[in-house]
């Protein structure tokens, strides 16, 4: 996350520079795939993204744990990119973007040893 906003400074600071010299300039600020705003319930965040598969079929949720509420079944196979993991009562829980399949684009928290790297 820090190096996120980094990279967002400099980009900032450099079209201020381009502006104070008079040149005139387009910008147009995407947000970098590193610029994935971390849960707090995170416990321990990958220093690079996790890509895995889900080896069966399983829930999306709001949080790590089952008492969280259901964003959508994740069939078997489906790709999902994890960030960090929380440990709940010793149970590890992956957060992440589910990267194929009828729930892509979604963000949400799978239990960790139904993923397959």
């Amino acid at each position: 996350m820090f190096l996120a906003r980094n990279k967002y400074a400099q980009r900032l600071a450099v079209a201020a520079a381009t502006l104070a010299m008079g040149a005139t300039a387009s910008l147009a600020f995407a947000p970098t795939a590193s610029a994935v705003s971390i849960p707090s319930k995170c416990s321990y965040q990958w220093n690079t993204p996790h890509k895995a598969k889900t080896t069966t079929s399983v829930n999306l949720r709001t949080g790590p744990s089952t008492s969280y509420t259901s964003l959508g079944i994740l069939a078997k196979g489906t790709g999902f990119t994890h960030y960090c993991i929380a440990a709940p009562n010793g149970s590890n829980w992956a957060w992440g973007k589910v990267t194929s399949g009828a729930n892509a684009g979604k963000t949400g928290w799978v239990y960790y040893n139904y993923l397959t790297l």
